[in-house]
């Protein structure tokens, strides 16, 4: 064998080995820091991250419905909008950094984040190639929850899924090796702690929400040990909750059942590792009506980010046409993070205004030359409140 391909084989070896200890260590950590933060909060600071390509036209429009609807808690003080600044793809590459520090400050002085889409630079782009922000965020605030509801009352679907947040290949995406030019290896992690709060958060919701079935999504007989132990887990956690239907499917099977019209709307909620879970509601996303009809929630013991689940479409900005995007995904991002700061009658007033226009101008949300504009979507937003 060439010395130069022992010597990367050497260093790839080492470098496992440090993965190896972190990731032990931080599954320590986890199982320590498993307390969340109920406290009483005299005032609820909303961050607001308008992100790159539409996110800033989107946010714009979304900030307004908050303004108005949120006026009177406002006014009293109980809640502030806070404009996040510095969080530009021109600043992040400028700074060669996914999160600017000062950014990273200012999120963290606040309850509760709205986020746009934001760019994730590459290689191609020429500039530093850049950790995706939505990663190093979930990972830095420990977001460990991705909930993404998807709805369609016309055909009874009402899903819930809880994607594992902070590990899986996301968690190590960045950190693979290469031996030579002929191999390139990625890693993979699952951890007891980190599925064990994954599982609960969706058992719980189940339970608090009068849900009666979770459903486990894996490829647990291809990957036996990360997602055997994350079936196995969640098999355990299921035991604390008789009452609820418990079943285990294969990431294959399930992406076919999603379209499946004999049997989809008997599912309920979802729990998935990291990976799967992000394809398979954008699946689901596009059975609801679009990816830029839905929102998601990234949920952790201190933090919480909700966000648009679509990209910054940057395609519309260079067209010139970034009015047109459809604020929908962002809005109904907004609707969860209202829930989950106890505020459920204005989040319902919002959601069904969204229905509304959903049910009017959907179909004109084209995103093309000729669609219905967000200013237009958001009007009508607005004016069923």
């Amino acid at each position: 064998m060439d010395k130069s391909i022992q010597k990367d084989i050497n260093n790839a070896v080492e470098h496992f080995r440090k993965m190896l200890e972190e990731q032990y260590e931080r599954n320590a950590k986890i199982a320590e820091s498993a307390v969340t933060d109920n406290a009483e909060h005299e005032k609820t600071v909303i961050g607001l991250v308008p992100g790159d390509g539409i996110g800033p036209v989107i946010m714009e429009e979304t900030k307004t419905v908050l303004a108005e609807l949120l006026a009177d808690e406002i006014a009293a003080g109980r809640i502030e909008l806070n404009d996040i600044e510095g969080f530009t793809l021109e600043e992040r590459l400028a700074k060669e950094q996914t999160v600017p520090d000062e950014v990273l400050a200012q999120l963290k002085k606040c309850d509760v984040i709205l986020k746009g889409p934001t760019t994730t630079p590459n290689a191609a782009m020429g500039g530093p190639n850049l950790e995706s922000a939505n990663v190093f965020l979930r990972r830095e605030l420990d977001l460990f929850a991705n909930v993404r509801p998807v709805k369609l009352p016309p055909e009874g679907i009402d899903w819930t899924f809880f994607r594992e947040n902070t590990e899986g290949e996301y968690a190590l995406g960045s950190k693979g090796v290469k031996i030579g030019n002929e191999l390139a290896v990625d890693f993979k992690v699952t951890t007891n702690e980190g599925t064990k709060r994954i599982a609960r958060a969706a058992y719980e919701f189940a339970k608090n929400n009068g849900k009666k079935r979770v459903s486990i999504v894996t490829k647990a007989n291809i990957m036996k040990k990360t997602d055997g132990d994350f079936q196995s887990i969640c098999l355990d956690i299921a035991k604390e909750y008789p009452e609820i239907q418990t079943d285990t499917w294969f990431i294959d099977i399930m992406t076919a059942n999603l379209v499946n019209k004999d049997i989809r709307n008997q599912f309920e909620v979802f729990v998935l590792p990291n990976l799967y879970g992000d394809i398979i509601t954008d699946e689901a996303a596009q059975i609801q009506g679009g990816v830029g009809t839905a929102g998601s929630a990234n949920i952790g013991n201190r933090y919480a980010i909700f966000e648009a689940i679509h990209g910054s479409a940057p395609r519309m900005v260079e067209e010139g046409i970034s009015h047109l995007a459809n604020p929908a995904s962002l809005m109904t991002a907004a609707v969860l993070m209202l829930r989950h700061i106890g505020l459920e009658d204005k989040a319902g007033k919002f959601e069904k205004a969204i229905t509304m226009a959903n049910d009017t101008l959907g179909a004109k949300m084209t995103g093309l030359p000729g669609g219905t504009s967000c200013h237009t979507y958001a009007t009508m937003v607005r004016n069923s409140l």
